[in-house]
């Protein structure tokens, strides 16, 4: 891949730089045990639940697809709920408390593909930004070594100050500001193929078609993943 063509690049977090999915599933177990374990009889929670019931879904569906399945039932609440809260939104937001913890105690190391790429452009002066949807961006980019990488990290935090409340919508914006941001032109149309090295389901994405225009800054090239991972 030539290098040369942008002036800047965005990266997905999960699954692309850090094998995050790990943390999130260690999490999940322990916070559904510990749940489980109060209700006798209840089957106690598998690695099979995660991807069943909560691989690539938000948090709070996770919590009433698993739920469900057990036949459980608790109030839905609402997403200012306390972590010790017996609602879905309670349960969701003690699952992301788990996380934090999980991801301090355990820590989380960057893929070595992904590292050499982000310590290349680096190199090279390339401008980088993380665009995640997970309000643990930040979290996760500190415990993995790789946040003083990056000039500028969007996440689900400014997606939930936007008031962007869907995954998709809470991508796009986040893509064109990280791209505005690190001083390049946004994305143009893109394809992708796979990066290499880098992390599960990691694909470097370039602009569609060959030419470019040889005024204005370069375009951004964006790295991103079809793993969707539980989400934070």
């Amino acid at each position: 891949m030539d290098w040369t063509e942008y002036s800047a690049a965005l990266f997905d977090l999960d699954g692309v730089l850090t094998p995050t999915a790990e943390i999130h599933q260690k999490a999940w177990s322990e916070m559904f045990n510990a749940l489980l374990a109060e209700y006798p009889g209840v089957r106690p929670y598998t690695d099979e639940d995660y991807f069943q019931f909560v691989d690539g879904k938000p948090r709070y569906d996770g919590v009433r697809s698993l739920l469900a399945d057990r036949g459980i039932a608790v109030p839905e609440g609402s997403p200012e709920d306390s972590p010790d809260a017996r609602t879905v939104c309670g349960l969701g937001n003690r699952k992301n408390e788990v996380f934090v913890q999980v991801l301090a105690r355990d820590g989380i190391g960057p893929y070595q593909g992904s590292q050499h790429l982000v310590d290349a452009l680096a190199a090279r002066r390339v401008e980088m930004a993380v665009v995640s949807s997970s309000r643990n961006a930040e979290a996760v980019l500190r415990a993995s070594g790789l946040l003083s990488r990056f000039d500028v990290v969007v996440d689900g935090l400014l997606a939930a100050e936007e008031g962007l409340d869907r995954q998709a919508r809470a991508r796009h914006l986040p893509a064109r500001r990280g791209a505005a941001r690190s001083g390049a032109r946004p994305l143009r149309r893109i394809r992708g193929r796979r990066l290499r090295g880098s992390g599960r389901g990691g694909r470097a994405l370039r602009p569609g078609g060959r030419s470019r225009s040889r005024r204005g800054p370069r375009p951004a090239a964006g790295l991103g993943s079809r793993h969707r991972g539980g989400r934070s």
